[in-house]
């Protein structure tokens, strides 16, 4: 009975001394980095208002501050503008082509010395996009085949002329699909 004893605790040690070992061996090794799941680019067209393009604008300011108005963006960093958009959506550069989607949302900007984009639609967006050539957002949600969506989503800055027209290429990379 005392040689059973001794064999169970001997096993029970042995075992207890492994799990331990594969545990910090476990810490150990690094996992291995995260690719995305899915992939995409596409190109946003905006055409601000500006009291004379009815008939082609694809967004407009509802939101101005005292010293603004409706038409032109507001100063240097357009400060206190709110800008509604239903922005046709491509897969190339060219405002003519056949559309793929549309981009449905707002955009204010809330900041000074640089503005925060908050586009809408089946993919949402979040972040600091003053726009600069290349910029990364946050990728925070959407609905349907992206519900629940994380990731980044980098926008380059293709043209823009004036404050009337700017075009993005969005490549996105999720890491939860």
């Amino acid at each position: 009975m005392g040689a059973t004893r001794v064999t169970e605790t001997l096993v029970l040690s042995l075992l207890l001394l492994l799990s331990g070992s594969s545990a910090t061996q476990r810490k150990k090794t690094r996992a291995a980095p995260r690719m995305p799941c899915k992939q995409m680019v596409f190109y946003f067209h905006d055409i601000l208002y500006n009291g004379e393009n009815a008939k082609n604008a694809t967004s407009a300011i509802v939101g101005a501050p005292a010293w603004g108005n409706r038409t032109i963006l507001a100063g240097q960093n357009h400060f206190g503008n709110v800008v509604v958009f239903d922005d046709p959506i491509t897969l190339d550069n060219n405002l003519l082509s056949i559309p793929v989607g549309r981009a449905q949302g707002f955009y204010l900007y809330d900041r000074k010395d640089y503005f925060t984009a908050w586009l809408g639609g089946s993919i949402t967006f979040a972040g600091a996009d003053p726009l600069n050539k290349t910029r990364d957002i946050s990728v925070i949600g959407g609905t349907g085949d992206f519900f629940m969506a994380r990731g980044i989503a980098t926008l380059m800055t293709e043209a823009v002329e004036g404050d009337v027209y700017f075009r993005l290429q969005v490549y996105i990379k999720l890491f939860e699909c």
